[in-house]
């Protein structure tokens, strides 16, 4: 994991609270031994991607849920990773919200060539994660594999 080839993304963000953004998004970069300039390239990338760059110095409890949504997918996808893992990545936002996570994810893909695996309960989620270019749905009902 800390060879950053895998980004989390989880419902209850899991952000530090006594980290600023930018903070929380350099720590895997921290993990991986990067330089200090390149880890200051890479966090403002992604954060202006994340259109959440403006925030850069706030905190966690400074922010919306959809912006703090946004700055946990920057976390995980700041070391570039082959996968990112999204369980219930917009379960605690609002619907307008929900489709700009999702949305976000889907360029996210397209742009880095990254694996995105979702796990949802959201039938709308599932459909528009499946829906990209690339999507393939798998449903499952008590560990098994129904569709």
């Amino acid at each position: 994991f800390r060879k950053g080839n895998i980004g989390f993304v989880i419902q209850s963000f899991n952000l530090i609270d006594e980290f600023s953004v930018y903070e929380n998004v350099e720590l895997p970069l921290i993990y991986l031994k990067m330089s200090s300039s390149e880890r200051r390239k890479r966090v403002e990338e992604v954060l202006q991607r994340m259109k959440i760059g403006h925030r850069i110095k706030h905190y966690p409890q400074q922010l919306s849920g959809g912006q703090q949504q946004r700055v946990a997918i920057a976390r995980a996808v700041v070391a570039n990773p082959g996968l990112i893992l999204a369980d219930e990545p917009t379960g605690q936002l609002d619907s307008k919200s929900a489709v700009q996570v999702v949305e976000l994810l889907n360029e996210l893909v397209d742009e880095t060539g990254s694996l995105l695996c979702v796990v949802t309960h959201d039938e709308s989620v599932a459909e528009r994660v499946a829906g990209c270019p690339r999507g393939r749905r798998l449903r499952l009902f008590d560990g098994h594999l129904v569709a």
